[in-house]
């Protein structure tokens, strides 16, 4: 087996799941999670397109984001799912490169975009009559693409390298995905520089948007506890806290997985944070913005028809 693996260009991915009642039971919820991210995912998108009244620059970064979602689950879910119901294991050399390069770069642009969806609410709560201005419909459409290209191309460089190092014993990735850490422990050549560039990189689109989201929600907090207005302060406080909790969902596995160093880490432990950022939290994050948020419920209510039996 061992030597099959050597001569082919395939990758093995050794999966998640044990192929067991257990394994088919789990898989069941994970394309249960999947089915309703799609679902929340597509009506997300759709309430923020049809929707005028929220045809504003915080819910056309919140539309960019469920988009990300959308592409984010579907790049793992459905390969991982085949394989445990087809009993196949292994990934073409391509399929792993896009794989790679579609995790890297939803991952990279995401982290980004919530920084800047911080940043909206900063100006709208902190400087409301600046608003019109800094957070115009060019800023957003720059805000957007910035996210995609800078993610892309942060992306494009780790697969390259990823897809160029020799693999000279088993080509068996111990995970559900081709995900770059796991596949630097197959390499017959020393990874300790690229692994320093991953913690670097780690840093340029974790860390640092992590550390500017939690200035600008300082100061947004700090705002809102001197608004006169009761109504105002609620409404700012909720959506504040509703965008904080995904910024907690998202980068909070993503840190401890891509922060600390290799000798800490554990296939099973990488793979059960994994589950966190790849499949639950782009599920969660339409959950969190629609039940928490007034304006989606209304638009749901207007569009779909949701919830307006209540009003009878």
């Amino acid at each position: 087996m061992e030597k099959g693996n050597q001569s082919s260009s395939d990758f093995i991915l050794l999966g998640l799941l044990p192929r067991n009642h257990t394994g088919l039971f789990l898989l069941l919820l994970v394309i249960l999670v999947f089915s309703l991210s799609l679902f929340g995912n597509s009506a997300m998108i759709h309430l923020i397109r049809v929707d005028s009244r929220l045809h504003t620059p915080m819910y056309f970064l919140l539309s960019q984001l469920s988009l990300m979602d959308l592409m984010y689950i579907s790049t793992t879910v459905p390969k991982m799912t085949f394989n445990f119901l087809s009993g196949q294991k292994s990934i073409s050399f391509l399929g792993c490169g896009v794989q790679c390069f579609f995790f890297v770069s939803l991952a990279c642009s995401e982290g980004l975009l919530l920084a800047f969806m911080a940043y909206d609410r900063f100006v709208a709560i902190c400087h409301p009559l600046h608003y019109p201005i800094r957070m115009n419909k060019t800023m957003c459409l720059k805000m957007i693409i910035g996210s995609w290209i800078l993610g892309s191309i942060n992306s494009l460089a780790h697969t390259v390298y990823a897809l160029h190092i020799p693999y000279c014993q088993s080509r068996s990735i111990n995970h559900f995905f081709c995900n770059v850490p796991a596949m630097l422990l197959l390499a017959c050549m020393d990874t300790l520089v690229y692994e320093y560039l991953v913690f670097v990189s780690a840093n340029l689109f974790l860390l640092f948007p992590f550390l500017g989201i939690t200035a600008s929600y300082g100061r947004v907090l700090y705002a809102v506890f001197h608004m006169r207005s009761k109504e105002g302060k609620k409404k700012a406080f909720s959506t504040c806290s509703t965008h904080l909790t995904v910024v907690a969902f998202y980068y909070a596995p993503f840190a401890y997985t891509y922060l600390r160093p290799r000798s800490l880490h554990s296939p099973t432990e990488d793979k059960i944070l994994a589950v966190f950022y790849t499949i639950l939290t782009p599920m969660l994050n339409p959950i969190i913005y629609s039940l928490r948020n007034k304006e989606v419920l209304g638009a749901m209510t207007r569009v779909f028809g949701v919830f307006s039996s209540r009003k009878m």
